[in-house]
């Protein structure tokens, strides 16, 4: 069924074509009809090249890439782009099936030598958000900057645990199990935190950063969905990490 359409260029093909919501949850259905990107990727993309306009010259990581969408633009078009995805048991650092494993709480990369870190619906999964936000301020380069996607579900609350890991290494659920899709999984993510607008206070107490909150609405670039908000953690030059 098809809810609305409308005329538009697409910020990931780069061509004018026509947007399709086939469902009114338009942050998984309103698609591009010539690359099949939906908006939040379309969001990524746009913030990138806004903020980044020589990206293509760049090192980016990207941690759990789509097989379509953003990912695969930046795949094609950046020459020193490194994909990554987390394999349980498997050695961080090494390659499985051609895929670089990585911890985004453990990274392998070097002090400031990635330019973009790019995660896209991400940050919900991890079990130690501190971690990780600690991990990529570590190695972001000055200048460079994080700039992801995150359901921002509790907007007018606090950000919330879903789930932690207890000292035995076991999973707590504080709040009904909620997975989400995976590209390795069938089983998909589970989902271990609710964030809110307080998630640039937890970024900046475990990593000393900054970071932005874009709400992009604009039906010209297919860019319209609940949870479309694009956040941008910003390593400055001169920039001395927390203790």
């Amino acid at each position: 069924m098809t809810v609305f359409q409308n005329d538009g260029f697409c910020p990931i093909c780069e061509h004018d074509v026509t947007f399709i919501a086939y469902n009114e949850w338009l942050r998984d259905h309103y698609v591009c009809q010539s690359c099949g990107s939906v908006p939040r990727e379309r969001a990524v993309m746009a913030v990138i090249d806004a903020y980044f306009p020589m990206w293509r010259e760049l090192r980016i990581h990207e941690s759990s890439p789509a097989k379509g969408g953003a990912s695969r633009r930046l795949a094609l078009e950046c020459a020193d782009y490194v994909p990554s995805q987390f394999f349980p048991g498997r050695v961080r650092g090494a390659m499985v099936d051609g895929v670089l494993c990585q911890d985004l709480e453990q990274l392998t990369f070097a002090d400031e030598s990635i330019d973009l870190h790019v995660t896209q619906d991400v940050m919900e999964h991890v079990f130690h958000p501190d971690q990780v936000f600690k991990e990529i301020a570590r190695t972001l380069k000055f200048g460079g900057a994080h700039i992801f996607t995150v359901p921002i579900v509790n907007k007018l609350a606090p950000s919330e645990r879903r789930a932690r890991i207890d000292p035995a290494g076991n999973i707590v659920h504080l709040k009904p199990e909620q997975y989400h899709g995976n590209p390795i999984s069938d089983r998909g993510s589970l989902v271990t935190v609710d964030w809110g607008f307080d998630i640039c206070q937890h970024i900046f107490d475990a990593s000393g950063l900054f970071t932005q909150i874009l709400h992009i609405d604009d039906l010209g670039r297919g860019i319209r969905a609940e949870y479309i908000e694009v956040l941008i953690t910003f390593k400055p030059s001169g920039f001395t990490a927390l203790d």
